[in-house]
């Protein structure tokens, strides 16, 4: 397996790969999702030494916890990592609330839906409008004393919302968007990040599927977010990619994976999973090993993202 990591200045430690969960339960998010595929992933997960499940109170509105509570019963709760978000109100057609009180009574309702005593690491999912983001983290600190949470983050916070959520020095660690083709956090946020000890999780790291290598030039309309001529930029450096993952005996997935797993700055990467063969597929990566030279020529390919 892969060295174990520090969360923050937490005492949480895990694996650098992890399981995002938001196809576990989160029928809200996706069609078609049965339960029985959603306990058998987090099942496989935890048979292959992952330790850290990245979950969510919006993934199924809670449903994705109480599957991952419903397996946990099974194992030993202090090997695995759990990780969950809260923010969005269901008391205010799901807009986010950093309310002190809320963010409190999130934790408590996790809690019972994790069918647990305490969680390692507690997310605000996304910032509201209104609440002093130090604030915000304030009652989060009341819960780490209190033992229900032992390290706080924040996800989708901008550079500025983080800044002023760490003012006390109390975040742990952050997670945003970020892969490959999407590397905005490498300007401010992670090298702000990395001087102030905070951990980073990107999530959407193989980008929706996009560098699973298993889409073409006649497939650029169902990306539609990227140019035409970006859109072939991908579709031609992952045919690089595919060569240095050729000469691994790895898939294109798993070495990109593998790149995430060798960056510093990156502390987990938490792809997601369908089905439970996803799962033994990504766990790959940790046997796939870059060289200094293969690292840079991945990140040299993408450069221009």
């Amino acid at each position: 397996m892969t060295e174990e990591i520090r969360i923050g200045n937490s005492d949480v430690q895990t694996g650098k790969l992890g399981l995002g969960t938001n196809k576990v339960g989160g029928h809200n998010l996706f069609a078609g999702l049965a339960d029985s595929d959603g306990t058998d992933i987090i099942k496989t997960a935890l048979q292959e030494n992952i330790s850290l499940l990245d979950t969510a109170y919006m993934y199924g509105l809670g449903k994705s916890e109480e599957l991952i509570g419903d397996v946990l019963k099974d194992y030993d709760r202090s090997k695995v990592v759990i990780a969950t978000k809260a923010a969005q109100d269901p008391a205010n057609d799901l807009r986010p609330n950093n309310q002190p009180d809320f963010l409190k009574k999130s934790v408590d309702s996790a809690l019972k839906r994790l069918k647990t005593d305490y969680i390692d690491i507690f997310y605000i999912h996304f910032p509201d409008d209104s609440t002093p983001k130090d604030e915000a983290v304030a009652a989060l600190v009341d819960e780490k004393k209190a033992g229900k949470i032992r390290a706080i983050g924040v996800s989708n916070f901008s550079l500025a919302q983080v800044k002023e959520a760490n003012k006390d020095h109390q975040v742990d660690i952050v997670e945003d968007n970020y892969s490959l083709v999407h590397r905005n956090a490498e300007k401010e946020l992670m090298p702000y990040l990395q001087s102030n000890h905070i951990s980073f999780v990107p999530y959407f790291p193989l980008a929706s599927g996009l560098l699973t290598g298993k889409y073409d030039e006649k497939d650029q309309s169902q990306f539609k977010q990227f140019a035409a001529e970006d859109y072939t930029k991908i579709i031609n450096a992952l045919a690089e990619i595919k060569e240095i993952a050729n000469r691994k005996q790895a898939s294109i997935a798993q070495t990109v994976l593998a790149w995430y797993i060798a960056d510093p700055a990156i502390s987990v990467v938490i792809p997601g999973a369908h089905k439970a063969e996803q799962v033994q597929n990504n766990v790959q990566a940790l046997n796939v090993h870059l060289s200094d030279d293969e690292f840079k020529q991945i990140d040299h390919l993408f450069q221009a993202f």
